[in-house]
């Protein structure tokens, strides 16, 4: 019988933190390999920019927690004959086979990937999908649509995109967290639905302790958080920092970060070692950065935990720095200061990417905070000038 992969692929992520040894090569003869994940997804086409608003779209990495592949598109590029190849785990097989032509035009593709034991499948949905500019200079996140994980155990958000289809475009440190608690109700995660949000649903950021496990492997908190791009669990406990993907494409420019709040910091501030620190007290983080998201080399980037504020690739910032402890619905307001000019020409081959980023407690990524800090959030609006 085939089983599912993803339990299993989780709790060797557990097993492999607590021993932090590659126990597989002290072994002579190696188990066929029970991994069945696709790595990578790739296009290969003579002229790219036919098809893709840059060379580097023909290739997606493919984050093992994620079971639909999409290439983001031309608007009228031809997708009827297409013939995608995958990068798969080690002695794993794919069907249909990785380069067989397929039309795209009508909606996704299944592929299902079989481990080499032939104990595991996993299938995935992989599409292309014709970008939509889009057409509003007022860009509203109500935080009304969510779902919960494949497991059921914690909050996914997701907004509406002007194709009419529903995208996970908001990331948090949700799945971290339940390799630290796995018996944890998606409630009991560091970010949560609110019910009573400023109007309707909003979100709620927590900072959590992460018991024991965490202890042990010296991430003792983790602090709700909440922000557009991706986040890598298959890295979460090695490098955690560089875990966090901000930042999606962006086709305008951004002009005010809005949005209403509530904050309530922890009683104790605690350092990575646990230890107190007396009459400091825990900030919330709240801010948008627009990048460039291709070096000067043409490689692409996604800034992480260690550089979304500094790398050089940063074209302007709105960092609210008014975030007060307060019970009451609070409006935060901050216009984007620009430290280069804007490149329409970039902007339409989609060149920059916007980063939105909430965090219970600022030196959450550096596991520092104070247990208890809460963030709650809603009505988000990013306000852009009108490009021609």
């Amino acid at each position: 019988m085939i089983k599912k992969h993803y339990d299993m692929r989780h709790h060797q992520l557990i097993v492999s933190a607590i021993f932090a040894l590659a126990l597989s090569s002290c072994f002579k003869d190696e188990a066929p390999n029970a991994e069945c994940d696709i790595i990578e997804a790739c296009l290969h086409v003579d002229n790219p920019t036919d098809i893709f608003y840059n060379p580097t779209d023909t290739l997606v990495r493919v984050l093992y927690t994620d079971d639909n592949i999409s290439f983001s598109v031309r608007r009228k590029a031809d997708l009827t004959s297409l013939a995608p190849t995958f990068r798969i785990t080690d002695g794993a097989t794919i069907s249909p086979a990785s380069g067989s032509v397929h039309d795209f035009s009508k909606g996704p593709v299944i592929y299902t990937v079989t481990s080499e034991d032939k104990e595991w499948s996993r299938s995935y949905k992989v599409s292309f999908i014709p970008v939509i500019r889009t057409s509003k200079d007022t860009l509203s996140f109500n935080f009304e649509d969510y779902h919960l994980d494949s497991k059921g155990k914690y909050y996914i958000w997701c907004e509406k995109h002007e194709d009419g289809n529903m995208y996970d475009d908001w990331a948090t440190g949700n799945a971290g967290y339940g390799l630290t608690n796995g018996s944890a109700g998606p409630e009991a995660y560091p970010s949560t639905v609110l019910d009573e949000g400023y109007e309707g649903k909003g979100v709620k950021l927590v900072t959590c302790s992460t018991g024991p496990f965490g202890q042990m492997v010296k991430l003792p908190l983790a602090a709700g958080n909440l922000f557009l791009g991706t986040f890598d669990m298959s890295i979460a406990l090695k490098t955690p920092r560089l875990a966090t993907g901000f930042g999606l494409p962006f086709d305008k420019k951004p002009k005010t970060f809005t949005g209403y709040y509530k904050y309530t910091p922890g009683e104790k501030f605690q350092n990575k070692d646990e230890s107190i620190v007396e009459g400091k007290v825990d900030e919330a983080s709240v801010y948008a950065i627009l990048y460039r998201n291709h070096d000067e080399d043409g490689n692409p980037v996604v800034l992480n935990g260690d550089n979304v504020q500094t790398s050089p690739l940063i074209v302007a910032k709105a960092i609210a720095a008014n975030i007060v402890p307060t019970d009451k619905w609070t409006q935060f307001t901050v216009d984007f200061s620009y430290l280069e000019d804007f490149d329409l020409d970039l902007l339409e081959n989609r060149g920059y990417n916007l980063a939105v980023v909430f965090s219970s407690s600022a030196d959450g990524a550096f596991f520092q905070g104070a247990i208890g800090s809460t963030l709650c959030i809603d009505n988000v609006k990013i306000i852009c000038e009108t490009v021609e």
